[in-house]
């Protein structure tokens, strides 16, 4: 596949994911179509060597394992999360009207650049929670159409408005959904098939319905909502699918809630990635001590997307570890750990770029300007195997419409097809392989 035919497949799968249960649920599609077995955490992991399974937590994470035939060691793992900022609605009965205008009440979700979202086609998506005849279920919903749109003041009437691009989230930031009677029309307009007053609970976001795009003169970049993360979530999942042979147990994962800190039930500090193995392992006849030793021998790439440097500020970059789309996989570091990435998970990363024959570049902050973290650290406090920090360089992170390098993606599924097919074992020293 062309780099350009994998970013175009990665539009595919970001339109199909406009909500982070969107996104667990395409995962799944695409992992039964490779015959992996789901697994629900509600009965006994019934596993053997030589089988490919996947289970889920709450609909928005999902982690999928692969275990060879002869398994030796632990495990290779690589994680990423599903959700990305956004506005969220709040509220039992979130609609907002002046006998004119009916808006929604939301709030925001994560730390989010909140300019570019007025003035542009919206849809919304999540799931609601219906009473039926046979119990309480749960049901996703995508508008599938531009729904509602989040209108800015005229310059006339606020002429600082380009000096000061401060917003009143409660006042100036609610999305218009139509006139005085557009919520009794609002849940059929999602393609909800439960009457409003058998809705019980609801999980619905707000998401930029403008297309994901390829431009430049060379159509270099691609441009699109939710790079952060679904670009490292699609590519290390076509890497995992593709990979054939290894030693280890090979995990996917990805986590929702990463945006918001991860201290929930399904993100990165939950119990979930560490209550996983011990089923997987348990399942295959280990016992408590050998998952220890096993987890000891595991090695775990955390990827999520880095800071391309801005060309209007490079003085908000370190002056030589900067970064650049279309470069290959981005290696973090940070003496503070809000990144994973030391010495030793930086060599092995590097040797397995070079046998991939992807490039890589190194990134670190501005000293006098501190980064956001990710879901490495956070992951490796609940199962604490070696683990790198990676990612792949974008621009305008967070922005409801981000960019990042055509090329890009497909270098981190070539990087994470030989880091599942790579044996590493630890050593004294570090890793060997």
């Amino acid at each position: 596949m062309t780099a350009k035919e994998r970013t175009q497949a990665l539009l595919a799968f970001i339109e199909k994911s406009p909500s982070p249960f969107h996104a667990v649920r395409a995962i799944a599609e695409r992992l039964e179509q490779e015959g992996f077995e789901y697994l629900p955490e509600t009965k006994p992991f019934d596993v053997a060597c030589g089988g490919k399974y996947y289970t889920q937590r709450n609909g928005s994470s999902i982690i999928a394992f692969r275990i060879p035939q002869d398994p030796k060691g632990g495990f290779q793992l690589m994680a990423s999360h599903s959700d990305s900022p956004a506005f969220k609605v709040k509220g039992e009965n979130p609609f907002l009207t002046d006998g004119n205008y009916t808006r929604l009440n939301v709030e925001r979700y994560g730390g989010m650049i909140m300019a570019p979202w007025l003035d542009r086609p919206l849809g919304i998506a999540g799931r609601v929670i219906v009473q039926t005849e046979n119990g309480v279920r749960s049901e996703l919903v995508d508008s599938g159409k531009n729904l509602t749109m989040i209108p800015n003041m005229p310059i006339h009437l606020n002429r600082q408005l380009n000096e000061n691009l401060s917003y009143d989230a409660q006042k100036e930031l609610l999305p218009v959904i139509g006139g005085p009677d557009a919520k009794d029309h609002f849940f059929e307009a999602l393609g909800c098939s439960a009457a409003k007053e058998d809705i019980l609970g609801m999980d619905l976001y707000l998401y930029n319905r403008v297309p994901g795009t390829l431009y430049g003169v060379e159509e270099e970049y691609v441009g699109s909502t939710r790079l952060d993360d679904l670009q490292c979530a699609y590519g290390t999942l076509e890497g995992f699918l593709a990979a054939e042979g290894g030693e280890k147990i090979s995990v996917y994962c990805v986590f929702d809630n990463e945006e918001v800190g991860s201290s929930t039930k399904q993100g990165a500090a939950s119990t979930f990635l560490a209550d996983t193995l011990e089923r997987v392992w348990y399942g295959l006849g280990g016992d408590a001590l050998s998952l220890k030793c096993a987890v000891a021998d595991s090695f775990l790439v955390s990827a999520d997307n880095a800071h391309a440097q801005h060309p209007a500020h490079p003085e908000k970059y370190d002056p030589v570890s900067r970064v650049y789309m279309n470069k290959g996989i981005v290696i973090k570091q940070s003496a503070n750990q809000k990144y994973t990435t030391d010495a030793v998970s930086e060599a092995v990363t590097k040797k397995i770029c070079r046998e991939a024959g992807v490039p890589y570049q190194v990134f670190a902050n501005h000293s006098n300007i501190p980064g956001g973290s990710t879901l490495g650290g956070i992951s490796t406090s609940q199962v604490s195997a070696a683990s790198v920090d990676i990612g792949l360089a974008q621009l305008a992170m967070h922005s409801p419409y981000e960019t990042a390098g055509t090329q890009d993606t497909e270098y981190l599924v070539q990087f994470s097809k030989k880091f599942y097919e790579t044996p590493l074992h630890a050593d004294e020293g570090g890793f060997a392989f």
